[in-house]
């Protein structure tokens, strides 16, 4: 079964991948370089003409970004976020890495989940590769009120990337880069996938599905125990962003319950037992501050009009009046 399952990442790998990066190395790197991705069990291999390389000016500080987005790199705020409602959640059907948009309630829940962060700063967004995540992403930030506008990098290929380069200066510091990677997919349930769970339960008996689903070790039939889940999302995470987050860039991730988990594992330095008992509510986002190398809970933010999270750091706070005080000054 791990085979079966490690093939299939592989497959989807080379379609989009994303190389591990810090916002200082764009475009520093030649074309048709032989790279290597870290993943563990995964084992990846592009050249650096299948990745997009983004602008220094979308995420590296300069003098040419809005002040606000100015940090020290010694505090930065991660949001977690998982999709809201798809079509097969509502339809109890295993969904897995088949891609499935929103629900009217998913929409809803992710615009809910917008106006809880609409006061947080968000320099970069990872989200999955799947439609459910990024729209979640994508509504979550029609809230914000910085209204910069979040762009999806293309990755695909070199014309992929030239054709979506954007030449204006200043509509770059009006965006937010999104970069999709199928390394935060949610669990492939392998042949669960497109089952209802109910009836799943009736031919196979309760104890053996709940063993596939909230187990750590064990995988349903050809697919993913979140102990495989976990190597794959956590490495990403490891390799590509906690680097941005050590700059000092604020970061938002849009996934699944399992490898949104499967993070929270890592940040919360969870067991294997423990996290199987862990469940995420869909467009509840949740709130870490990194700080000298070490993530800090904070929760869930309350709303846009409580202090609530925002007292929890000064940076925060500092944010949020800023926001207040040109939201003023546009009335006047």
């Amino acid at each position: 079964m791990a085979t079966t399952t490690t093939m299939s990442h592989q497959a989807i790998g080379s379609i989009v991948s994303h190389r591990p990066f810090k916002a200082s190395q764009f475009l520093k790197e030649p074309l048709n370089v032989p790279m290597k991705f870290r993943q563990k069990r995964f084992k990846i291999e592009a050249t650096a003409s299948q990745i997009s390389l983004v602008d220094n000016t979308f995420l590296s500080p300069s003098k040419n970004r809005p002040q606000e987005s100015k940090k020290k790199s010694n505090e930065a705020a991660l949001i977690l976020i998982r999709h809201g409602e798809s079509l097969w959640n509502e339809k109890n059907l295993f969904t897995g890495c088949v891609d499935v948009p929103l629900t009217q309630k998913g929409v809803g829940e992710a615009i809910e989940a917008g106006k809880k962060i609409s006061n947080i700063s968000v320099d970069l967004i990872f989200t999955s590769s799947l439609i459910r995540a990024q729209m979640t992403a994508m509504l979550a930030m029609t809230q914000h009120r910085r209204k910069k506008v979040p762009i999806i990098l293309h990755n695909e290929s070199v014309k992929a990337k030239t054709w979506s380069h954007v030449f204006s200066e200043e509509t770059r510091k009006q965006s937010i880069p999104v970069i999709a990677a199928w390394q935060l997919n949610e669990r492939m349930y392998g042949e669960l996938q497109g089952l209802n769970k109910k009836e799943t339960a009736e031919r196979y008996g309760t104890q053996q599905v709940h063993e596939w689903r909230r187990s750590y070790e064990i995988p349903p039939p050809k697919g993913e125990s979140l102990e495989m889940c976990a190597e794959r999302a956590v490495a990403y995470f490891e390799d590509n962003i906690k680097p941005e987050l050590a700059s000092g860039n604020n970061v938002m991730i849009a996934a699944h319950g399992n490898s949104l988990r499967s993070i929270i594992m890592y940040l919360d330095d969870l067991t294997s037992q423990e996290v199987t008992t862990l469940d995420l509510s869909t467009g509840v986002p949740l709130l870490y501050i990194f700080k000298e190398g070490k993530f800090m809970k904070r929760g869930s933010p309350v709303g846009p009009t409580e202090a609530g999270v925002y007292a929890y750091t000064k940076r925060l706070a500092q944010y949020r009046e800023k926001l207040d005080e040109a939201s003023q000054a546009t009335l006047e």
